[in-house]
């Protein structure tokens, strides 16, 4: 009998466990989403072709925040990006960051859209880089990769992006020049998922786990990099 009793307590334990814990559910980004074009520039990709590491694959979880449906929030501390959906739900994705000092941080909205977007870098990066051309055309092998989204607060470009990458490998760390950089598979599922106006809440350091009203919170900052 007090057998039975140890039996029934650890699996009772274990229920209250799971219960606790957040629902994860680990799904590729669908094949739907890429375009011919798309599936003519990843076959001649030259750029390792690098698994992701599981806790930074897409998935969908369970999202407690207060953001509305529709917006994006980046957690940049535990590299995380986030699509908010219905029912405390949101589709996270693995990304890589800034470097601490050249992250950005705050409220914007997505001003523009581009696929397989042209890369100019600014004077900061060519300061930085030497050797850097003046632009890069789209294509797989453009720092920028299958898509990008220009961050504006108001009327202005923050000259911060959510873009792909041809450095898969890096996702899950900060090394950036300031940019959100996702695979490229997963930037044209969030591409195909949102629209120009789209509300972006980038988390300023150490607040990643602390739920709150994005209305009330960060406003702007951050050095301006396009890359």
């Amino acid at each position: 009998m007090s057998s039975l009793r140890a039996k029934l307590g650890i699996l009772a334990a274990g229920l209250m466990l799971s219960g606790c814990m957040q629902a994860t559910t680990y799904q590729a980004a669908p094949e739907a989403t890429l375009k011919p074009a798309d599936k003519a520039q990843l076959a001649k990709a030259r750029y390792a072709k690098v698994a992701v590491a599981e806790p930074f694959r897409r998935a969908i979880v369970d999202y407690h925040r207060r953001e509305q449906p529709g917006s994006i929030v980046v957690d940049s501390d535990n590299h995380y990006l986030y699509l908010v959906q219905d029912g405390g739900k949101a589709i996270r994705y693995g990304i890589t960051v800034g470097e601490e000092a050249l992250a950005f941080s705050g409220i914007a909205r997505v001003g523009n859209m581009a696929e397989w977007p042209k890369w100019t870098p600014t004077a900061d990066i060519h300061k930085r880089i030497e050797g850097l051309p003046a632009s890069v055309p789209g294509g797989v092998d453009n720092p920028l990769g299958a898509r990008a989204l220009y961050l504006y607060q108001g009327n202005r470009d923050t000259l911060f992006r959510i873009h792909g990458t041809n450095q898969p490998e890096y996702i899950g760390a900060s090394i950036s020049s300031g940019c959100i950089r996702m695979t490229n598979e997963d930037v044209i599922d969030l591409y195909s998922r949102v629209k120009q106006g789209t509300i972006v809440v980038v988390l300023a350091p150490k607040q990643g786990d602390s739920p709150y009203n994005s209305k009330m919170a960060l406003q702007g900052g951050g050095q301006a990099t396009t890359h």
